[in-house]
C-alpha cells in the first residue's frame, strides 16, 4: 500500500494534472468580439483604413474634382452634383426611375456626401464603427440596387463585398488596432450610448 501511494504521489509531481478548463465568460450586450491578439488584427485593420479611404477620396474627388473620377468643371464646389452622373447612368437598370428622380436634388447630394465623409473619416479613424458599418452597408446597398440587373454578375458585385467586409469590421472590433477605438469606447458619450462604438 504505502509503495503504491508513494509511486502515485511521485507520478503526480512528474505530470500534474490539467488545469480545470475554463468557461468563457458570456458577452456583454453590445461587446465587441476581438479580432485577435495575433497577426489577423493588423489585417483587420489596414482593411478597415483601406475602405475608409475609399470613402474619404470618393468625396474628395467628387468634391474638388481632381479629376480621377470627377472633372474639375462638375466638382460639387464649382456647382456640379456628385450624385447625377451616377444616378441618371441608371435609367436603363431596375430601379432606374425611382434612383433617376432623385438624381441632382440637393438634399440627396448633401446626404450622399456627408455620408462619404462620415463613413470615411470614422473608418479611418476607428470610430463609430457600428454606426459607419450601417450607413457605409446601406449606402453600398442602395448603389448596388442601383445598378440590378448586373452585367458581370448574376448579384454579387464589389458592393455587397464592401458591405459584408464593413460587418465584420464592426463586429470584430477593428477601430483598436492602428486607430483611436479604444480611446473612444472609453468616452463618457460613447459609454452613456454604447451604440456610438
Amino acid at each position: 500500500m504505502a509503495i503504491t501511494e508513494g509511486r502515485n504521489r511521485r507520478n503526480h509531481n512528474l505530470h500534474p494534472a490539467a488545469p480545470p478548463a475554463t468557461v468563457p465568460a458570456p458577452r456583454a450586450h453590445g461587446e465587441t468580439i476581438p479580432t485577435g491578439a495575433g497577426p489577423v488584427r493588423y489585417v483587420w485593420a489596414a482593411a478597415r483604413i483601406a475602405i475608409g479611404w475609399v470613402f474619404l477620396w470618393a468625396f474628395l474627388d467628387k468634391l474638388f474634382g481632381w479629376g480621377f473620377a470627377t472633372p474639375a468643371a462638375k466638382a460639387w464646389i464649382n456647382g456640379g452634383s456628385p450624385t447625377t452622373g451616377f444616378l441618371k447612368g441608371t435609367a436603363d437598370r431596375t430601379f432606374g426611375g425611382l434612383f433617376g428622380t432623385l438624381a441632382g436634388q440637393a438634399w440627396v447630394d448633401w446626404l450622399f456626401m456627408t455620408g462619404l465623409a462620415g463613413i470615411g473619416a470614422a473608418l479611418v479613424l476607428g470610430v463609430g464603427m457600428r454606426i459607419a458599418a450601417t450607413t457605409g452597408g446601406l449606402l453600398l446597398l442602395m448603389m448596388w440596387a442601383a445598378e440590378l440587373p448586373l452585367t458581370t454578375n448574376p448579384f454579387m458585385d464589389e458592393h455587397i463585398v464592401y458591405a459584408i467586409v464593413l460587418a465584420g469590421l464592426a463586429l470584430g472590433g477593428a477601430g483598436t488596432t492602428f486607430g483611436l477605438g479604444r480611446i473612444w469606447a472609453a468616452t463618457p458619450l460613447v459609454r452613456r450610448f454604447p451604440i456610438l462604438k
